[in-house]
C-alpha cells in the first residue's frame, strides 16, 4: 500500500477541480442554458431544483461506496459518467425532444457527482495524514472555487462567443457543453495518473451496512434534532430560491420585467467578481467564527446571507439595467452568501459531533440540499405569479422562518474558535 501523503500538492488540486466542475454545470450553467434556449421560468426552477436530488439522498447510498472497490475506482469511473453524460446534454439539444433528453443527462451527470463527491473525500480522508488534511484544506477549496469559476465564467462566456458568431443559440450551447464534456475528460485523465493507489481491496476496512443502519438512526436522536432540521431547511430558504431565478432575471428582456443583459455579461458578472467575493466573504466569516466562535457570529451571518437580496428588489421595481448597479448587486449578494454560509456550515459540523461523525455530517448535508430544492422547484411559479420584483420581495420576506428558529436552537457559545472553516 503506498505511503499516505505521496503526491499530495499534485492529487489535491485536480481531484477537488474535478469535484467542483459538474456540480456547478448541473446546478448553475443549466439554468442559464435553458433560459437560452427559451424554456420558461416555470420549468426552469422545477427541472434544475430536482437535479439536487442526488445531493440529498447520497447519504443513503455511501456506505456502499465504502463496500465495494476502492475510492479511487469509485471517482475515476463517476468521472467518466459525468463526462459522458455532459456530451450526451451537447449531443440531445439539436433534437426536438431537447429539455427531456437533456435532462436526463443532467441527471445522469448530478448523480454520478455526487458519487464522485463521496469517494473524493473518502479518499481526501484516507489518502492523507490527519495534520496534512488540514494543510491542504485551503487549497482543496481553492480549486474547488475555481471549477466554479471555469463553469459560471468561462463555460458561459463561451456559450455567449458562440452565440454571437452563429446566431444560434441551440449550437452554441450544443458545442459549449460538448466542450465541457471533453474539459471533464481530461480532467478524468489526469486523476488516474496523479492519484496514487492508496487503497487494497483486500485490505481496506469494509463498514456494515447493520452499521450504519444504527449510525443513521442515531442521527435522529440527538436532543433537539427537531428545531435543529428545521433551522436547517430553512437557513437558505430565501437563496434557494434567489439563485434560480436571478440568471433569468437578467437575460429576460425588458418587457418581460428583466435587465435584457447577454449571456456573455452574465458570465463575466458571475463568474469573476461574483466567485472572488463569495469566496472573499467565506474565508472571512471562517477568520471571524475561528476568533470568536459560532454565538457571537451567527446573527450577522444570518443577516447577511438575506439583506443582501433587498437589491435585487430595487433593480426589479426600478428597472435598473446599469453595469455598476448590476454588478455591485451580485458582489454584496455573494460576499454576503459566503459570509453568512460560513456560519451554516459550523452548524452542520456542531450538529454532527459526536460518534459517527462523518455519517451525520453527510446526513447533515443532505437536509442542506433538501433545503435548496424543495424552494428551488417552486420558484420559477412564485416569479411567474408575482412578478420580477415581488419575486424578490418574497425572497426578502423568506428570511423569516430561520431567523425566528435561531432563538431556539442550541449550541455551544464558542463552538468553532480556532478551527478551520471551508465553504464548497
Amino acid at each position: 500500500m503506498v505511503q499516505k501523503d505521496k503526491g499530495a500538492w499534485a492529487w489535491v488540486p485536480v481531484l477537488y477541480f474535478t469535484q467542483g466542475l459538474p456540480y456547478v454545470l448541473v446546478v448553475t450553467v443549466s439554468v442559464i442554458m435553458y433560459k437560452k434556449l427559451g424554456v420558461s421560468n416555470e420549468d426552469i426552477g422545477l427541472y434544475t431544483s430536482i437535479l439536487y436530488l442526488p445531493w440529498v439522498l447520497k447519504p443513503l447510498w455511501s456506505p456502499f461506496v465504502d463496500l465495494k472497490s476502492t475510492k479511487r475506482k469509485w471517482f475515476l469511473s463517476m468521472q467518466l459518467l459525468i463526462a459522458i453524460a455532459l456530451l450526451g446534454v451537447g449531443l440531445t439539444l439539436p433534437t426536438n425532444m431537447f429539455f427531456v433528453s437533456s435532462l436526463a443527462c443532467f441527471w445522469m451527470a448530478a448523480f454520478a457527482s455526487a458519487t464522485n463527491d463521496i469517494a473524493s473525500d473518502g479518499y481526501y480522508m484516507l489518502g492523507l495524514t490527519e495534520k496534512k488534511q488540514s494543510f491542504f484544506v485551503g487549497m482543496r477549496s481553492t480549486f474547488y472555487r475555481l471549477a466554479m469559476v471555469t463553469g459560471e465564467g468561462l463555460i458561459v462566456v463561451l456559450a455567449g462567443i458562440l452565440e454571437n458568431k452563429y446566431g444560434d443559440n441551440t449550437k452554441a450551447w450544443s458545442i459549449t457543453m460538448s466542450a465541457a464534456a471533453f474539459l471533464m475528460l481530461i480532467m478524468t485523465v489526469a486523476n488516474f495518473f496523479v492519484t496514487p493507489k492508496y487503497e487494497s481491496e483486500n485490505t481496506e476496512d469494509k463498514e456494515k451496512p447493520a452499521g450504519f443502519l444504527e449510525v443513521f438512526a442515531s442521527f435522529f436522536k440527538k436532543p433537539g434534532i427537531g428545531i435543529a432540521l428545521a433551522f436547517i431547511l430553512t437557513y437558505r430558504l430565501g437563496e434557494s430560491q434567489l439563485v434560480k431565478m436571478a440568471s433569468p432575471f437578467l437575460l429576460d428582456s425588458p418587457d418581460k420585467g428583466g435587465l435584457g443583459y447577454s449571456t456573455e455579461q452574465l458570465g463575466t458578472i458571475f463568474g469573476t467578481v461574483g466567485v472572488i467575493f463569495l469566496s472573499v466573504g467565506g474565508i472571512l466569516g471562517g477568520i471571524l467564527i475561528s476568533r470568536d466562535g459560532l454565538k457571537k457570529w451567527m446573527l450577522p451571518m444570518v443577516l447577511s446571507l438575506n439583506l443582501p437580496n433587498i437589491l435585487y428588489a430595487v433593480l426589479a421595481m426600478t428597472n435598473t439595467t446599469s453595469i455598476y448597479a448590476v454588478t455591485a448587486t451580485v458582489v454584496f449578494e455573494k460576499f454576503g452568501y459566503g459570509f453568512g454560509f460560513a456560519a451554516f456550515l459550523m452548524y452542520l459540523i456542531y450538529i454532527a459531533e459526536g460518534k459517527s461523525k462523518t455519517s451525520h455530517y453527510a446526513i447533515a448535508t443532505g437536509f442542506m440540499a433538501l433545503g435548496m430544492m424543495l424552494p428551488g422547484m417552486i420558484s420559477g411559479y412564485m416569479q411567474q405569479w408575482l412578478g420580477y420584483d415581488g419575486f424578490f420581495v418574497w425572497v426578502v420576506i423568506a428570511a423569516l422562518p430561520a431567523l425566528l428558529l435561531l432563538k431556539f436552537i442550541t449550541y455551544p457559545a464558542d463552538f468553532g474558535k480556532k478551527t478551520t472553516v471551508t465553504n464548497e
